[in-house]
């Protein structure tokens, strides 16, 4: 069981949380070491605390689609709350209030990082996240969004462990190891996955439904041994021994 401490509310990646107002307020006995929401939110609102909600439900967004972090309280970051509450079986309408909260703060580590995660699985290269296509915190940040949305695809997946063989890479790592030049690793947002008690197929075909842009499997070249996933700005799917 996670220990929890009450700590002044800490923006995670950018910008200072100011306080709500005091009829908007969580509830306060619920503060997280990692993050702590003093609002309800719903459609409509904007601001770093709904920025922060959305990283917590990127693996959410349903099939195909990829939730925006941009602090703005839309019809997808509603739909995306619905069906993270549909996933643990809370009042599904929409709106992150403390119910909603308190399960995230059970799901989630005093880093940040979502119980079943860790910055070191995803980082097999260069410890200081340095290195690659994009500044060590970006990279960091990227990683970050993966993992929540590996959290989403485990607990679809029956709550089973998913095997993380790599991450991030710097461009002297991803050199090393023959990766494309555009590789998504360079970024920090892609993740290969092992087959682990899904299998590779189970676990591309699930992927489709949390936020990954990119999807590479078996019957890809050079993806028989895993399964890749990836953040991108378009879509491009293809595991051809799966069906995908």
């Amino acid at each position: 069981m996670k220990l929890r401490f009450v700590l002044p509310v800490l923006a995670l990646l950018s910008g200072i949380v100011t306080a709500a107002p005091a009829a908007a307020q969580a509830d306060p006995s619920a503060a997280d070491a990692c993050y702590t929401w003093g609002r309800t939110l719903s459609q409509g609102a904007s601001g770093e605390d709904v920025r922060q909600l959305q990283i917590r439900v990127a693996g959410y967004p349903g099939y195909g689609a990829v939730l925006g972090l941009d602090g703005q309280f839309g019809a997808g970051t509603k739909a995306a709350v619905t069906r993270f509450q549909q996933a643990y079986g809370l009042g599904a309408d929409g709106i992150a209030g403390p119910a909603t909260f308190a399960k995230i703060y059970a799901l989630q580590d005093n880093d940040c990082t979502p119980v079943n995660f860790t910055y070191d699985e995803l980082n097999n290269c260069n410890s200081d996240w340095s290195g690659g296509n994009v500044s060590a915190a970006t990279a960091r940040a990227n990683a970050l969004v993966s993992m929540w949305k590996l959290q989403a695809m485990r607990h679809a997946m029956g709550d089973r462990p998913i095997d993380v063989n790599g991450g991030f890479r710097s461009v002297s790592c991803n050199n090393a190891v023959g990766g494309a030049a555009g590789s998504r690793h360079l970024y920090g947002d892609a993740v290969d996955l092992g087959a682990g008690p899904q299998g590779f197929c189970a676990l591309a075909k699930q992927a489709r439904n949390h936020g990954f842009n990119e999807i590479l499997g078996p019957g890809y070249t050079g993806h028989n041994d895993h399964v890749h996933v990836a953040h991108k700005s378009s879509r491009f799917w293809s595991a051809p021994s799966c069906g995908i």
